[in-house]
């Protein structure tokens, strides 16, 4: 498959190249004591964006991350995937950009966090508050439908 120019990429391709870069992460700890503080490096492969991250938890335990994300023309949707050295589901991604071109919501399953062994809705959702800053939301979709928020990082662009 030949690789794109600038011109020829969709406007979600556009909007993943945003990611590439130096990142500093933060989000309060699970517990809702202290704060988690890490790094991401989001960089390009082919036409696919890796966000590899890493973290230093409030126990002193590092946890490591990496995120694939790409557009995929036939589907006209964005795809990928998370995994966690904390966890050992494999969290795998569709979705599409909002309207204003801000925000990409990024639809998943996996296990419920009530232990039942059961499966549930999430969603990521990644917002850029300008060039420079962006958050991710993780949410959870309750049994009446409505989404409740689990966690929010913040990202700030080195440099």
């Amino acid at each position: 498959m030949e690789a794109q120019t600038e011109r020829e990429q969709s406007p979600e391709e556009c909007w993943l190249r945003r990611l590439v870069g130096e990142w500093n992460v933060e989000a309060p700890a699970p517990d809702g004591e202290g704060t988690i503080k890490g790094r991401e490096t989001a960089r390009l492969f082919g036409s696919w964006v890796l966000l590899e991250g890493s973290s230093q938890m409030p126990d002193g335990s590092v946890h490591a991350s990496l995120m694939t994300l790409g557009f995929d023309p036939a589907r006209g949707r964005v795809v990928g995937s998370w995994v966690g050295s904390m966890m050992s589901h494999l969290w795998v991604y569709e979705g599409g950009l909002d309207a204003a071109g801000t925000t990409l919501t990024l639809d998943t399953s996996g296990p419920a966090m009530d232990g039942s062994g059961a499966s549930a809705d999430y969603q990521d959702v990644i917002t850029f508050e300008g060039e420079d800053t962006r958050t991710l939301t993780s949410r959870q979709r309750q049994p009446d439908g409505a989404w409740r928020d689990l966690f929010c990082v913040r990202y700030s662009r080195e440099g």
